[in-house]
């Protein structure tokens, strides 16, 4: 009889572990098709506009750093939450929301309730990285949907264009655990995407930022991004190849045409100015390692306790 409890409480205790982990192929007897019916998603949106697969990969970026990968950063504003993280003015600009949305909606057309949308965002991420430039990486699934999302932790987590090295450091190293090799690889994924010209006007007025090329500044920048402007316009971030995933921002970084201030500080210490020189030079180098730091920053702090997540119907709201 002993012998039996004790069998039954070992077996009881490996279901739970099992249950309370990421692992590939997550779904693969709850909802077979589930990564598929994403890909397709992925796919179709960046047929009609590329440049969203820019909006998907830092979507993954600003949710995982904020609470973990949760899928918090996909919430709305709601009368008993009025300011989630996507509220927060360092979220401005964030795009791509619409794509998870449809994502989500297909899925639950076949497997209703049982994919997360903090899976679906990480299985986005992975497949508009492939789709972008065939940058291959696995991702396991199982996270639940955090219940919590707050504009002030936005805020706290997320970098800012204007940090230097020092401060970006700190928060990659130190509070989230990562390398400084993933600090300098995750800042490649600017080689895709967009910024409002209110974001870097004040290194192009009154006097341009002696940190910026002043050729690319005078001739470029400036032209879209007018002082006075009537609107906020856009720039490219990368100005070499705008709509590819691939290693010409460290190319940029060198160049200094790079329009962050916070990418120019990967030039500030022997360490990290190594490695810009690494991918700028060396093809093949930066989408591999890009690989590997997406991958882990997929699985940062997730919630796979069914006590702290759960499953969204919408994910734009949690259940109520």
């Amino acid at each position: 009889m002993k012998n039996k409890a004790f069998l039954f409480s070992f077996l009881f205790l490996c279901l739970t572990v099992q249950s309370n982990s990421l692992s590939l192929d997550y779904y693969k007897h709850t909802c077979p098709e589930a990564e598929n019916i994403i890909k397709f998603a992925i796919a179709r949106a960046l047929e009609d506009y590329p440049g969203i697969g820019a909006g998907i990969i830092r979507l993954l970026f600003h949710d995982c750093f904020v609470r973990g990968c949760d899928g918090s950063v996909l919430l709305d504003p709601s009368p008993k939450n009025p300011k989630p993280e996507r509220s927060a003015p360092t979220n401005i600009g964030l795009r791509g929301f619409e794509i998870i949305d449809e994502a989500k909606r297909l899925v639950e057309v076949f497997c209703p309730g049982v994919v997360s949308c903090a899976d679906i965002l990480a299985y986005s991420a992975r497949d508009a990285a492939e789709l972008l430039n065939g940058i291959r990486y696995n991702v396991s699934g199982g996270r639940l949907d955090g219940k919590v999302s707050s504009a002030d932790e936005a805020e706290e987590n997320l970098p800012p264009h204007t940090f230097n090295l020092k401060q970006l450091k700190h928060l990659f190293v130190k509070k989230k655990n990562m390398t400084t090799e993933d600090l300098v690889v995750l800042s490649g994924a600017h080689t895709i995407g967009r910024s409002h010209c209110s974001s870097i006007s004040s290194r192009l007025y009154p006097s341009i930022d002696p940190t910026l090329d002043a050729t690319f500044a005078k001739k470029t920048l400036s032209p879209q991004c007018p002082p006075y402007a009537k609107k906020d316009g856009v720039v490219h971030l990368d100005h070499l190849s705008p709509d590819t995933l691939d290693s010409d921002y460290y190319k940029n970084v060198l160049d200094r045409t790079v329009v962050f201030f916070s990418d120019w500080s990967l030039l500030t210490s022997n360490e990290t100015k190594k490695l810009v020189v690494e991918y700028a030079t060396t093809p093949g180098d930066w989408e591999k390692d890009f690989a590997e730091s997406m991958a882990k920053l997929s699985e940062l702090d997730v919630i796979t306790d069914p006590t702290k997540g759960e499953i969204r119907k919408n994910c734009r709201a949690v259940n109520y």
